[in-house]
């Protein structure tokens, strides 16, 4: 069902799993407003979505920085008039060293993207969506296979992504008065640029290095657009979707 009228936001939306998903909502009818560093990707992300009748808003952001963040939501909220669907998905890892070795710049990157830039981004959400009218909206957090389990040398990025779903957890209480339904997706896997080297071999737990399987990225595309294709009334908590033979579940 085309999702005429409804408007998102989606954060790291230059690449990857951000790019797939806002591609699939403008093709689905939703205007987006696309959120990333580089302005010249985000151009090529509403460039590969076709003709969407001017329903795709590059807004260069730092999701870290609370001033970028509001200037974001006040564009698109300029352009669009209100908000629907907001993809907390901007985030990044650090190079896997030894958990001693980690440096502390690295530590505050990642928490910075991953985890404060999604707080940032779901307090400016909610701001909207308490005051529109009708109220209401969704929320739907990039959570990862790493809120689950880590991998080798990943405290940072795992750190952040278990932290994700206590803000998943705690959205989904505080907006419940206000209709605004919040969920997760656990991502594992996906074919992109920052899956390229499973090809070729990723540490394992057992000190071992091996090839995983990855998916097509267009499948986490769509599941989101399944979860925001729900009526308010219903929400899906928590999702996992993931390379069906990646070493996650059992032993692996």
């Amino acid at each position: 069902m085309a999702a005429s009228g409804k408007v998102a936001v989606v954060t790291g939306a230059g690449s990857g799993i951000g790019r797939a998903t806002a591609m699939a909502l403008l093709e689905e009818g939703y205007s987006v407003g696309l959120a990333g560093r580089r302005e010249d990707a985000l151009e090529e992300t509403v460039k590969l979505a076709g003709d969407n009748g001017g329903r795709g808003l590059a807004v260069p952001t730092d999701v870290g920085d609370p001033a970028s963040v509001a200037e974001l939501f006040a564009k698109t909220k300029a352009a669009f008039g209100r908000l629907d669907l907001l993809f907390n998905n901007a985030g990044g890892g650090s190079p896997p060293v030894p958990f001693e070795d980690i440096p502390f710049a690295d530590w505050q990157r990642v928490v910075a993207a991953n985890l404060t830039g999604a707080f940032l981004c779901s307090q400016e959400a909610f701001k909207l969506m308490k005051d529109q009218d009708p109220m209401g909206g969704r929320i739907v957090n990039n959570g990862s296979i790493s809120a689950h389990a880590p991998r080798p040398f990943s405290a940072p990025y795992t750190s952040t992504k278990h932290a994700i779903t206590g803000l998943t957890k705690s959205t989904a209480l505080d907006g419940r008065a206000y209709d605004i339904a919040v969920g997760q997706i656990d991502i594992g896997n996906a074919a992109t640029a920052m899956t390229e080297r499973m090809k070729d071999g990723v540490p394992q737990a057992d000190g071992s290095t091996k090839p995983e399987p990855r998916m097509d990225v267009e499948h986490v595309a769509q599941a989101v657009v399944h979860m925001a294709g729900l009526p308010l009334e219903s929400n899906v908590q928590f999702m996992t979707i993931m390379a069906t033979k990646m070493p996650f579940v059992g032993r692996g």
